[in-house]
C-alpha cells in the first residue's frame, strides 16, 4: 500500500544527515530539530501556533482538553472515520454525537450536523477523510451561529488546501479554531515512528495546549492543569524535517496516480470513483473506490492473489462498533456511512507508485470486475 523504503532512498542523504545531528547533539527530547521543524511548518501551512506532540490522536485529545469542555458536553463527529476521533471524545468524558457523511465525498455531511446539534453541543470535528477538506465555509458558519468551537481532525490531509467563496485559500487544519494531524508513518508527511502536530491561529489556545502536552505545566514543577506527556521526539522531527520540502512534490505525485486511476476506471459503472469536494484540492492520503454490484471482498482477496494490496477503510462505522454502541442510535440510522463501510476499497497510493505499477493494478481491478 505504501513503498516507504524507495521513498527513502530519494532522499537519504538528507534523513541520515537530520538523524546524525540529533545523536550528536544528544538532544533527544525538545531538541533544536523539534523547533527548526515546528517553524518551518508553521511557514508551510501558514498557521500561527504548531504544537508538536506525540502523534495524532494525542493532538486530537489535547486540542478538546484546550478547549476546558465538561462531562457531558457532546461533540459531533461523523460515523465513518478512523476510532480515534470519536476514543478521544468518550476518554475525556464528553459525549460523542455520530453524523452521516456526503456519498461522494466521504466527508461529513452538513445537514447531519445541523440536525445534530443541542444545547448541550459545544464542538463539532470534522474529518478530512482520505485527504480532501469537508466543506469548511458553511460549517464555520453554522459553528459560529450556535457559538461551537470546530477542531478539524486533517490527520488524513496535510497539504490540502480549502477555497472560500471570497477566493481567500486555507490549508486544511487552519480553517477551524484548532486542527490536529498525524504523522503516522504513511502518511503524506510521515515520519519513522510515531508523531502529531496541533494547529491554532489563538494565542490563548495556544498556550494552554502547549502547557497540557507538557504535563500542563508552564514553569518548571509548577502545574497549572491537568495535563498528558506527549512530545515529538527529535529524531522524528529530523526526518519530517527532511521530508516537508518534499511535501508538495509527494502530493503531485499522489494526485498523478489519482488521476491515472480515475481514468481507468472512468467507463465501469461498477466502480465509482472518489467525489471531489470542488473548494478544495485532494491530497489523496487514499484512493478510495466504491465497488457498486460487485463483491467487493471478493475483489479484494482476488487482488491480494495477484500481489496487489487493497484496504478497507472503514468496515465498521462508529455507531455500530461494539464499544460505542448507543441507545440513540441503531442500524440504518446512518444509511450513507453504513453503505460505505460495505462497499469502499482503496487501492495502493503511495508516491512511487510508476506507470506499470498502476497500469497492472488498474488492469487487475478492471479484468476481475466487468
Amino acid at each position: 500500500m505504501v513503498d516507504l523504503q524507495t521513498q527513502y532512498q530519494h532522499i537519504k542523504q538528507e534523513i541520515d544527515a537530520g538523524i546524525q545531528e540529533v545523536i550528536d547533539s544528544a538532544a533527544f527530547i525538545k531538541g533544536k530539530k523539534v523547533t527548526d521543524f515546528q517553524a518551518h511548518l508553521e511557514q508551510y501551512t501558514g498557521a500561527k501556533h504548531v504544537i508538536p506532540v506525540g502523534n495524532g490522536t494525542d493532538a486530537l485529545q489535547i486540542a478538546l482538553m484546550g478547549l476546558g469542555l465538561k462531562a457531558g458536553d457532546e461533540v459531533i463527529t461523523p460515523t465513518f472515520t478512523f476510532i480515534a476521533t470519536a476514543e478521544v471524545v468518550a476518554l475525556l468524558g464528553l459525549t460523542p454525537v455520530v453524523v452521516d457523511v456526503d456519498w461522494e465525498t466521504m466527508n461529513m455531511d452538513l445537514e447531519s450536523v445541523r440536525r445534530a446539534i443541542t444545547p448541550r453541543t459545544k464542538a463539532i470535528v470534522p474529518v478530512h477523510l482520505f485527504g480532501q477538506c469537508a466543506d469548511m465555509e458553511p460549517l464555520m458558519q453554522l459553528a459560529q451561529e450556535h457559538h461551537l468551537y470546530v477542531v478539524e481532525d486533517a490527520c488524513q490531509a496535510i497539504g490540502a488546501r480549502y477555497t472560500f467563496s471570497n477566493g481567500e485559500t486555507k490549508q486544511a487544519g487552519t480553517i477551524g479554531h484548532i486542527g490536529c494531524t498525524s504523522f503516522f508513518p504513511s502518511k503524506n508527511l510521515g515520519c519513522y515512528g510515531d508523531g502529531g502536530a496541533i494547529f491554532t491561529n489563538d494565542d490563548e489556545l495556544a498556550a494552554r495546549m502547549r502547557a497540557i502536552a507538557n504535563h500542563g505545566m508552564v514553569v518548571r514543577y509548577h502545574h497549572e492543569m491537568i495535563g498528558v506527556n506527549s512530545r515529538l521526539d527529535s529524531i522524528q522531527a529530523a526526518v519530517l524535517d527532511a521530508k516537508l520540502p518534499h511535501l508538495d512534490e509527494y502530493i503531485a505525485a499522489r494526485q498523478r496516480a489519482a488521476a491515472c486511476y480515475d481514468k481507468a476506471f472512468a467507463g465501469n459503472s461498477k466502480l465509482l470513483i472518489p467525489g471531489r469536494q470542488n473548494n478544495s484540492t485532494h491530497v489523496f492520503h487514499q484512493y478510495t473506490l466504491r465497488v457498486a454490484g460487485a463483491d467487493r471482498d471478493q475483489l479484494r482477496e482476488q487482488l491480494a492473489e495477484r500481489g496487489i494490496p487493497a484496504m478497507i477503510y472503514y468496515p465498521v462505522p462508529l455507531h455500530q462498533q461494539k464499544a460505542y454502541l448507543d441507545p440513540r442510535y441503531k442500524d440504518g440510522d446512518f444509511p450513507v456511512a453504513e453503505k460505505l463501510a460495505s462497499c469502499v476499497l482503496s487501492l495502493p497510493m503511495h508516491t512511487e507508485l510508476d506507470e506499470e505499477q498502476l497500469n497492472y493494478i488498474s488492469s487487475a481491478v478492471l479484468e476481475l470486475i466487468k
